[in-house]
């Protein structure tokens, strides 16, 4: 027995050190600077392997399906709460941190977690209109403004292929709130989305490098494609919507079957600090929580409103809630959409 105990002892040591030199993140496509994990790896010596997702539901799934092996994950609030009632976050005390103190507490949205000691808020920022100037001949102000203008042109546009925020686009043209799940102002939402079916080109994550070309005059389209905007700004715009709009923020947060969870923290440790942050919104152009790093950011994005927007822009921002059992409601409301002709 005491054989097989230390058999067992020098099994476990060595599957901890074969994965002590590793960290798996999985995170949405291209929201991560390659710079930022490049400098973890080189200060730490510990491999960074990244895989990608698109929506927070495809993530979710994915996790609840069994896949093993995953460390990091980035979802959105809404989602964290979600991924916290179902006991898939560990316990990180990201909050005692000594770098936790660049945090604005006002970022600390998730219910679940409202004194960090889950997850590290990661980004954030509005989602609005991506548009190409010189194929509409114009500044465009808001949905309306666009749709109007489209219509007009004989152009197209593209929306998100994602269920919420599509869905908050009708529901906000109809005054309603974007966490609405009232089954007459759900079809009303549908039924203006609808509408726009003639003038949509696709639903798509991948409309900026369509806008860019000129294959579409807009798309529905995350801050980041402030990126592009600053590549070309004789060319190419983004607004947040004067009728309102959604707003996102993600957090990182170490899943309860990360097989590094020691390297995990280590990497939520590393991005508290201001010059990583800075870094990677040099890329990303969003939004950020650590208040230090603001002010290491370049003037263009500093001064940027619509990657900081002013207060009363802020107030038209509105953030996704988890609906709970009511978010079926919403999925055949999508499907209806998706499926009318």
């Amino acid at each position: 027995m005491r054989g097989t105990a230390l058999s067992l002892a020098a099994l476990v040591a060595t599957a901890g050190m074969a994965g002590a030199s590793e960290l798996n993140v999985y995170n949405w496509g291209e929201y991560i600077n390659p710079e930022v994990l490049k400098k973890f790896e080189e200060e730490t010596q510990i491999k960074v392997n990244l895989s990608t997702y698109s929506s927070n539901e495809e993530m979710l799934a994915k996790i609840q399906g069994g896949a093993t092996g995953y460390d990091v994950v980035f979802p959105s609030v809404h989602m964290q709460d979600i991924m916290a009632k179902l006991d898939l976050l560990e316990k990180t005390d990201i909050n005692t941190y000594e770098g936790f103190k660049n945090i604005d507490p006002a970022f600390l949205r998730a219910k679940s977690d409202p004194n960090g000691e889950y997850c590290l808020p990661y980004a954030w920022g509005s989602v609005g209109i991506f548009y190409n100037r010189k194929i509409l001949g114009k500044d465009v102000t808001g949905w309306k403004d666009l749709v109007e203008t489209v219509k007009a042109k004989g152009l197209k546009f593209t929306l998100l292929d994602d269920m919420r925020e599509v869905l908050a686009v009708g529901l906000i043209l109809n005054g309603h709130k974007i966490n609405s799940t009232d089954p007459a102002e759900l079809q009303q939402a549908a039924d203006t989305i609808i509408a726009m079916k003639p003038d949509i080109a696709a639903f798509t994550y991948d409309e900026r490098p369509m806008v860019q070309a000129g294959d579409v005059a807009a798309g529905h389209a995350f801050v980041g494609a402030m990126i592009d905007v600053f590549g070309n700004e004789k060319d190419l715009g983004y607004v947040i919507p004067e009728e309102g709009a959604t707003m996102y923020q993600e957090d990182i947060c170490v899943l309860k079957s990360a097989p590094n969870k020691e390297n995990a923290i280590k990497f939520l440790q590393f991005y508290t600090r201001p010059e990583i942050v800075a870094l990677n919104v040099s890329q990303q152009t969003n939004g950020t929580a650590n208040v230090p790093a603001r002010q290491l950011t370049i003037e263009k994005i500093k001064n940027s409103k619509e990657i900081n927007p002013p207060a009363e822009t802020m107030n038209r921002l509105q953030i996704f809630e988890d609906l709970g059992p009511a978010l079926r409601q919403v999925d055949r409301v999508w499907t209806r959409v998706k499926t009318a002709q």
